[in-house]
C-alpha cells in the first residue's frame, strides 16, 4: 500500500509539473473508500489550475475520476481506491464497547469519518431531533437506515426505546420483523402508514398533555417522497406535525428519500430535519435541497455508503457502516432470546458518574471527546 501511495503521489506531481504548475504532495489520508493527497502550492497557484487537470490526473493514476478542492488553506486531490473497504457495523459496535466510551441513550451509530473516527448521532438532542437520509439508488441510504435501526436496538432496551418502521417497498427494513422494540409490525402499505402516523400524532398529543417523553419513539420511513406522493396531504400533514412537535414528546423521525427534489419534498424537509445524511444525488439542485446548503458536492459522491453529514451548518464526509439482512435477522433472534451480543457501554449520566467515582473519569472524558457525536 505504501509503495502505491508513493507512486500515485509522484504521478500527481509529474502531471502538474508537465503543465508548469509548481506543487508538491506533502501528505495525505487513506479512508475506506478514498485516498486524499495534500498539495503544497505557491500563493500564485489557483485551485482552478489544479482542478482543470483533474481528468488528466485521474488518467495517469488509472482511476475513474478524481476531485480537486480547497480545504483548511490547502489544495486536496481526492482519488477513489481501486478496492474500497466496507465498514462493518457489528465490529464497530464491539470497538465502541471495548473502548469503554459512554454512549448516550438513543444514539445511533452512522459510520467512520475520514479520520477513521466513529460518527454517531444522538436523536434526543435539541440540535438533532429528526434525520433525513437522501441519495439515489445505489447510494446506500436504505442500508444506512438499517444500520441506524440495528445500532439503536443493540444499545437500548425495548422499555426505553420503541420503533416504528415503514417500508413501502418491503425490502430494506422488513428483516427487522419480530424485533422486540417494534411498536407495530413493519408497515409495508401506504394506507397503513397513514393510519399509523395518525396514531403517532395522537400519542404525541397525549404525551404533551401528560408532560412525558418516555419511552423514546423512533419512526423510520423508507422512500419518503413516494409516501408523500401516494399518501397525499393527509400523510404529509401528519409528518409535518410530528417533525414540528415530536421532539418534546420523545418522538423522532428518520426519513429516507431518493427524490430530494424541491417540488416533491422541499416544503416538508426545509426546516424540519436539522440533520441531513446525504449520499450520491443526481444534480447540484438535488444536492442543495438534500443538504440545505449549496456547494457541498454531494452530486460527486461515490455511492455505496459514501455520505455527507450536515449538522449545524457543518459538513463531514463519512463511510456509512453496513449490516447485512442476514446479520439483522440474527440480531433480532438474539434480542428476542435475550442472547444478543453485548450492548454498548452505559446508557446515561449515571454510568459516567459511577465511572468517575471509580477513578476513570479522565480516561472516559478523553474517549467521549474522541467520539464524534452530533448533539
Amino acid at each position: 500500500m505504501r509503495r502505491e501511495l508513493h507512486f500515485q503521489a509522484d504521478r500527481i506531481e509529474m502531471v502538474l509539473a508537465s503543465h508548469k504548475v509548481p506543487a508538491r504532495v506533502t501528505g495525505g489520508m487513506v479512508t475506506p473508500r478514498l485516498v486524499r493527497y495534500h498539495l503544497s502550492t505557491p500563493l500564485e497557484v489557483k485551485v482552478r489550475q489544479v482542478a482543470g487537470l483533474s481528468e488528466e490526473i485521474a488518467l495517469s493514476l488509472g482511476a475513474p475520476s478524481c476531485r480537486v478542492y480547497r480545504e483548511e488553506g490547502r489544495v486536496e486531490v481526492e482519488v477513489p481506491r481501486a478496492q474500497g473497504q466496507a465498514v462493518a457495523l457489528l465490529p464497530l459496535l464491539d470497538r465502541l464497547r471495548a473502548s469503554g466510551a459512554v454512549v448516550p441513550p438513543v444514539t445511533a451509530v452512522l459510520g467512520l469519518d475520514q479520520e477513521g473516527m466513529p460518527l454517531l448521532v444522538r436523536l434526543p438532542s435539541a440540535n438533532v431531533a429528526h434525520v433525513l437520509i437522501a441519495g439515489t439508488t445505489g447510494s446506500g441510504k436504505t442500508a444506512l437506515a438499517r444500520t441506524m435501526v440495528a445500532s439503536l436496538a443493540a444499545s437500548n432496551h425495548q422499555r426505553s426505546l420503541q420503533l416504528v418502521l415503514v417500508d413501502p417497498k418491503g425490502r430494506g427494513l422488513v428483516a427487522f420483523e419480530g424485533l422486540p422494540h417494534l411498536l407495530v409490525p413493519v408497515v409495508t402499505r401506504v394506507d397503513e402508514a397513514v393510519a399509523v402516523l395518525g396514531r403517532l400524532v395522537a400519542e404525541m398529543e397525549r404525551r404533551d398533555a401528560e408532560g412525558r417523553s418516555e419511552p423514546r419513539l423512533v419512526v423510520v420511513l423508507d422512500e419518503l417522497a413516494d409516501l408523500v406522493q401516494v399518501g397525499g396531504r393527509e400523510l404529509e400533514g401528519r409528518l409535518v406535525r410530528l417533525t414540528q412537535r415530536g421532539r418534546e414528546a420523545g418522538l423522532h423521525l428518520v426519513a429516507c428519500t431518493q427524490k430530494p427534489a424541491a417540488a416533491v419534498i422541499g416544503g416538508l424537509v426545509k426546516s424540519n430535519f436539522p440533520v441531513r445524511l446525504v449520499g450520491a444525488v443526481t444534480s447540484p439542485d438535488d444536492a442543495r435541497v438534500a443538504t440545505g446548503i449549496g456547494g457541498t458536492g454531494a452530486e460527486r459522491l461515490l455511492g455505496q455508503g459514501d455520505f455527507l453529514v450536515v449538522a449545524k451548518g457543518e459538513v463531514t464526509r463519512m463511510q456509512a457502516a453496513y449490516i447485512g439482512e442476514g446479520q439483522v435477522r440474527e440480531l433480532v433472534e438474539g434480542l428476542r432470546a435475550g442472547t444478543s451480543r453485548p450492548r454498548l457501554a452505559a446508557t446515561g449520566t449515571g454510568g459516567a458518574e459511577r465511572a468517575s467515582k471509580g477513578g476513570n473519569g479522565d480516561r472516559l472524558a478523553a474517549l467521549r471527546a474522541r467520539l464524534k457525536i452530533a448533539r
